[in-house]
């Protein structure tokens, strides 16, 4: 498909939010009683207000914003994980998000079930999954344990295994909320450069960092956000000295790196 690309028209996100009212307490039961027949009020958030973006393909999109602008919640949105309010986003593409490895697995399942489990939460027919089992098992140094239980494996293993299958097809569009720092030390390096390559060859990548010095290695374009608006899209330096001015200034290079994995992977 040479058409990939992504439309998100008026989006808007409400959530339901459970309000108590206050109340003094003058004893344990008192409280207990008022709690019993003063249930909570609901009312509605709106966590996202008419966001609108086109990304085609080449787009290395940067979205950036203070704590609490929207910036992971919107990825969510444009990762499916949230159905919007109101408004539409259409992927024309294979999309993938990085946004939490260590989800969705079943404990009492084998490691080989939550390959497959995984694999279909990423849209792989089953033959897909049978496939990647190998090299899944490879990358996360679990070869000859596919038949033991997911709960008895270490913290830094379910880490391996959720990175190995996450990482493991190409897509053509990319959605991440921070860098991923995978598994234990040994594992760092090999994680890193594989999930730069994924980043090199998907045709649109959108990117929720702190770092500046990653946004710049990869990002050409950026978004600002101010409590669930985007009130900023253009270029990534221009975005960066309006609305961050007291980010450091960019590094000083003679030309950008053909393959910006190898050196980014030396600073990280």
């Amino acid at each position: 498909m040479n058409d990939i690309s992504m439309e998100v028209k008026n989006v808007s996100l409400r959530v339901p939010a459970y309000e108590q009212r206050e109340r003094s307490a003058k004893s344990f039961y008192s409280t207990f009683i008022a709690a019993a027949f003063d249930p909570p009020v609901r009312s509605y958030r709106t966590l996202l207000e008419d966001i609108s973006l086109s990304l085609k393909s080449g787009d290395r999109l940067a979205i950036l914003g203070k704590n609490g602008a929207g910036k992971s919640t919107l990825l969510r949105v444009l990762a499916g994980a949230y159905s919007p309010y109101r408004g539409s986003v259409v992927a024309h593409g294979k999309l993938q998000a990085l946004l939490n490895i260590s989800l969705g697995f079943n404990v009492d399942a084998t490691i080989k079930e939550n390959i497959y489990l995984r694999g279909a939460a990423m849209g792989l027919s089953i033959k897909e999954c049978h496939e990647i089992i190998p090299s899944v098992l490879e990358f996360s140094g679990l070869q000859g344990r596919s038949g033991d239980r997911f709960r008895v494996l270490s913290a830094g293993q379910k880490m391996r295994l959720g990175f190995s299958i996450t990482t493991e097809v190409q897509n053509d569009i990319l959605i991440m909320d921070e860098w991923i720092g995978a598994g234990d030390a040994e594992f760092f390096e090999k994680a890193q450069a594989r999930l730069m390559g994924k980043v090199n060859t998907a045709k649109i990548v959108v990117l929720a960092s702190h770092s500046m010095m990653l946004l710049r290695h990869i990002c050409n374009r950026a978004i600002y956000m101010e409590e669930g608006r985007v009130v900023a899209d253009g270029d990534l330096e221009e975005i960066i000295k309006k609305y961050i001015p007291q980010a450091p200034p960019p590094a000083k290079t003679a030309a950008r790196p053909k393959n910006i994995g190898d050196d980014l992977l030396e600073k990280l």
